[in-house]
């Protein structure tokens, strides 16, 4: 008879999941309160592993666990596991992405009912023997529009919540195909501006990045309606306090409400004292349903992994088969940096379809695993998940982005070639690229309907430009005066290009450099007479 296979609960994660496991013929222990000795003793006995985010599953505690087949982390994030030593291992880390989305889209509304209705503010006066009922007067939510930032899966359930209430409701995610926006009845913005300009409410729920963070600043408080009132249950660092601050103070926006801010846990700041700022202690996932919803599809992904059946929400993945690794496996870093590439220079407004070609040797084989790479370099800080190798086609899916993979077993100029598309209404972005050497380093071939042959470092500025004497010196001298080094540079030009995609008197110039180039240094280069457009990349 086999033996049952053994799970180990380190923390509470709800009975719902527990039952699960056990209902699945596994045999359950909890270690509740173990400290690290002990659990690093006994790890060696269990096939799997069920936490939260207080027990770290390190480097160490993976080597003792001998047996391990799989680590259910009952919560979004998994800081706590390091997942790449897991995977060495052969480990399969899988999470709960899903757990909390109602939750937070409910606290959202929480709080957007109490914005309008000054809810708080009316329970503190009557608690404290005030009767101030002209005082809390607040505004109705029918008709009112309501404007999200990121349109994720937390986005779009706050949506739903708030056209029941009667709301119009404008949202603004690149990453969102059109046909979503029309499924839902929302209005896609095109530009942030445009549901500035709009919105009587303004809700937040983009990732927090290098480019989101300061997303809220004085700039974009400018351009939004008077009497707009502002909230976050995302994440703090996309609002600039200060900035805040000057136009509740101005009347600019007549009111906050924050779940989340700049560092945690607070409980002094200058805004707690204003009396239209509603603020709550980072409760967007607290319930207790998320909890045991976490440790229930916890206990899923656990059941799955031991099981052999589909890991839906893993983290890490096994590797690409053996006798596919030597084809493929080199084009992965590519793939990836292509699809940074296309999001990139594409003119913006909301992703239709992205499509993938691939030719020559590389299209004899499953290339699957390609196109999530250019998922991956697409959708990589610019959702409200964590997006890997797993999940990326299902977000994807999700956003009503349409992915096609076409195959030729012939290239023109190049052994292979990976050609990356990506439509957004009438317009098309598309990127060339190659590996070439005995190390199969990355190649940039075509850009913006020009072609090159420049090799891929971390660190990209991009500017298409009219083509005369002096440009190429221009860029040259500001980014000398930045103290930017060029390490490598290509220009394009197609006299023959389609006039409308790219002008045939426009070219097309790529350094490599060898920090990054900071935003306002490339506004400082488009400034110039000539120089149309101009983009900084990171591919790291």
């Amino acid at each position: 008879m086999t033996e049952a296979a053994r799970i180990l609960i380190c923390e509470k994660i709800g009975d719902g999941g527990a039952e699960l496991l056990r209902r699945s013929g596994f045999e359950v222990e909890f270690g509740l309160d173990w400290s690290r000795e002990e659990l690093l003793d006994r790890i060696a006995t269990f096939d799997g592993l069920l936490i939260r985010s207080s027990t770290t599953v390190d480097a160490e505690l993976l080597e003792r666990a001998s047996r391990l087949k799989v680590v259910g982390r009952a919560g979004v994030g998994v800081d706590n596991v390091d997942v790449d030593a897991a995977t060495k291992q052969g480990v399969i880390v899988a999470n709960a992405p899903e757990s909390n989305v109602v939750t937070a889209a409910e606290h959202t509304m929480a709080l957007l009912l109490s914005l309008a209705r000054n809810v708080p503010q009316a329970h503190s006066a009557l608690s404290e023997g005030r009767w101030e009922r002209s005082q809390h007067s607040g505004v109705e939510l029918l008709d009112k529009t309501l404007g999200i930032l990121g349109f994720g899966r937390i986005g779009q359930l706050v949506a739903a919540r708030a056209q029941a209430f009667g709301m119009t409701v404008i949202a603004f995610d690149p990453f969102i195909g059109a046909e979503r926006y029309r499924e839902l009845g929302v209005t896609q913005a095109e530009k942030p501006e445009q549901l500035y300009a709009e919105s009587d409410f303004i809700t937040l729920h983009l990732p927090q990045t290098s480019e989101t963070e300061g997303w809220l600043n004085a700039e974009a408080f400018a351009q939004m309606k008077d009497g707009v009132r502002i909230l976050n249950v995302a994440r703090g660092p996309l609002i600039v306090d200060e900035d805040l601050q000057q136009v509740l103070d101005s009347g600019k926006v007549a009111g906050a409400a924050l779940d989340v801010f700049q560092s945690e846990p607070l409980t002094d700041h200058p805004l707690f004292s204003y009396p239209n700022v509603i603020v709550t202690p980072h409760l967007g996932a607290s319930t207790g349903e998320a909890t045991d919803r976490a440790g229930y599809q916890a206990a899923e992904q656990v059941v799955a992994a031991l099981t052999g059946a589909s890991v839906t929400s893993a983290i890490n993945v096994p590797a690409v088969a053996p006798e596919d690794l030597e084809v493929l496996g080199p084009f992965l870093p590519l793939c990836r940096q292509l699809g940074r590439l296309v999001s990139a220079i594409a003119e913006g407004g909301a992703v239709d379809r992205i499509e993938v070609e691939y030719f020559g040797r590389i299209a004899e084989r499953d290339c699957r695993p390609l196109t999530t790479s250019v998922l991956l370099g697409l959708l990589e800080g610019r959702t409200d998940e964590a997006v890997n190798e797993v999940n990326a086609p299902s977000i994807v899916a999700k956003r009503g982005i349409v992915v096609s993979e076409t195959s030729r077993t012939s290239a023109r100029d190049f052994t292979e070639l990976v050609r990356v598309t990506q439509i957004s209404g009438e317009e098309r972005a598309r990127v060339v690229g190659t590996t070439l050497g005995r190390r199969h380093r990355p190649h940039l071939l075509e850009l913006w309907d020009r072609r090159f042959n420049l090799q891929l470092h971390e660190h990209l500025v991009l500017f298409q430009y009219e083509d005369v004497p002096g440009m190429i010196g221009h860029v040259g001298v500001v980014l000398g005066q930045n103290g930017i080094n060029i390490e490598n540079a290509a220009v394009g030009y197609d006299p023959t290009a389609d006039e409308e995609a790219a002008p045939a008197k426009r070219a097309v110039m790529v350094l490599t450099t060898s920090t990054p180039v900071p935003p306002e240094v490339v506004a400082q280069v488009e400034s110039h007479p000539g120089i149309a457009v101009g983009r900084a990349v990171n591919l790291d």
